[in-house]
């Protein structure tokens, strides 16, 4: 009864918005089993049999995920989320300033899914990942080899200028640098 009265008080501090959201879609973890709610509510023996072949054939969109697509038992036809992507973010990011964020049925755009996400596949800039490199100009992709040589024939430096010194201007000198 403790966490009955808790579930009030959160509720009290919840926007409108929120609030019509889980008494429209009740979270999981606050509902019970919708078959014990209709064999106890009805006491006729065939209402109650009459009442689970209509309830194995109908399609209840309430009992489904609002932030998922839907595939019709029936027709096979797939229905639209309840609510769109836009709609999910705002939701989230409203149960998120709330503290209630773990009462939401599972979306995209929720924080544990986004943080998995970004540990799958990183940022998703060109460039930023393990082994990548960003596609750049001409100069820029090849700016390493050219500084690499250039390092390289600083530090050959004084060996050229001493072979340069003992074969002398031009005199069996085929080493010009480039």
């Amino acid at each position: 009864m403790a966490t009955h009265i808790n579930h009030v008080e959160l509720a009290k501090t919840l926007p409108p918005r929120l609030l019509r959201f889980f008494a429209r879609f009740p979270p999981q973890q606050l509902t019970a089993s919708p078959a014990a709610t209709v064999h106890s509510s009805s006491s006729d023996s065939n209402a109650a049999s009459q009442d689970d072949a209509t309830q194995s054939t109908s399609f209840t969109f309430g009992s489904e995920n609002p932030f998922r697509n839907t595939k019709h038992p029936v027709t096979g036809n797939w229905h639209d989320p309840v609510y769109s992507l836009r709609r999910q973010a705002d939701l989230v990011k409203l149960a998120r300033a709330h503290g209630v964020e773990e009462l939401m049925p599972f979306t995209t755009k929720g924080t544990e899914e986004r943080i998995r996400k970004r540990d799958e596949f990183g940022l998703r800039v060109k460039g930023t990942g393990v082994g990548q490199k960003v596609k750049g100009k001409w100069w820029e992709r090849n700016i390493r080899g050219r500084l690499e040589k250039r390092r390289q024939a600083m530090l050959d430096m004084p060996q050229m200028v001493q072979t340069w010194k003992q074969l002398g201007h031009g005199r069996g000198w085929k080493k010009y640098p480039k």
